[in-house]
């Protein structure tokens, strides 16, 4: 049969910061055991399996990913989309989508990813940190948090297909998780940037509350408006 990387209905050319269109995974089975590799792609898997009403389903779902049924996923702010290859000669058009976080949630991310240089160090190095799960941000979904919908006439929740797509999702979080960052609402590249500033206004306010008092001395003014005026002495030296 034709690969459907060459039939794919994404649009990749138009990616930016708050979109990321990924390639089909080819065929991988998993290990029987967990689909995702990392904590935080197991942490989504069990989202979608415990909030799902019907194991056959995601069984199904499960084996069309394996089997590579899965085109190319598009992430934006909130939402999954991708076409997946059911029965029929036309793929299904299958969307996930998980609630963004406000501002203060970004604010408290922020913070915390800031407040330890190894959080920015892994989140560059594709490993999301548990600790930034953990500030009370609600960074990973829950269960009953994936709102799957899918042009099949399947009722189910989820249905196969978007089971599937949830299944390829957690192979892209283990990838990168800026990809789990960017479905609750930010890019890579602003949080980047957020982050640098952040680190730059500590730094100078660190360096800035290390610095010396200043030395006391005399206003050149005053020691040339007496001329012969003695100088007085020169401070010690800084150690």
């Amino acid at each position: 049969p034709t690969s459907m990387a060459s039939t794919s209905m994404a649009s990749p050319s138009r990616d930016s910061d708050l979109r990321r269109t990924f390639p089909p995974f080819p065929p991988r089975p998993s290990d029987g055991v967990g689909f995702a590799e990392t904590w935080w792609g197991n942490a989504w898997v069990t989202a979608l399996e415990e909030g799902a009403l019907d194991p056959k389903r995601l069984a199904r779902g499960r084996g069309y990913a394996e089997k590579g049924h899965v085109d190319a996923i598009t992430v934006t702010p909130g939402l999954v989309l991708g076409y997946v290859q059911g029965s029929r000669a036309r793929p299904y058009r299958v969307q996930v989508r998980l609630r963004t976080l406000d501002d203060a949630d970004w604010e408290r991310f922020l913070d915390a990813a800031a407040d330890r240089p190894g959080h920015i160090a892994a989140l560059l190095d594709k490993e999301m940190p548990k600790s930034l799960a953990e500030i009370g941000v609600p960074l990973l979904p829950g269960p009953g948090d994936l709102s799957p919908q899918c042009s099949c006439p399947d009722s189910g929740h989820p249905c196969k297909h978007a089971a599937a797509l949830c299944y390829q999702t957690a192979r892209l979080l283990d990838a990168d998780p800026f990809v789990l960052l960017l479905l609750r609402g930010r890019g890579e590249r602003p949080l980047l940037d957020a982050l640098s500033r952040r680190n730059a206004t500590r730094a100078a306010r660190a360096a800035q509350e290390q610095e010396p008092a200043p030395l006391p001395g005399v206003r050149a003014t005053d020691v040339l408006a007496e001329p012969g005026r003695r100088l007085p002495p020169l401070p010690p030296p800084l150690p």
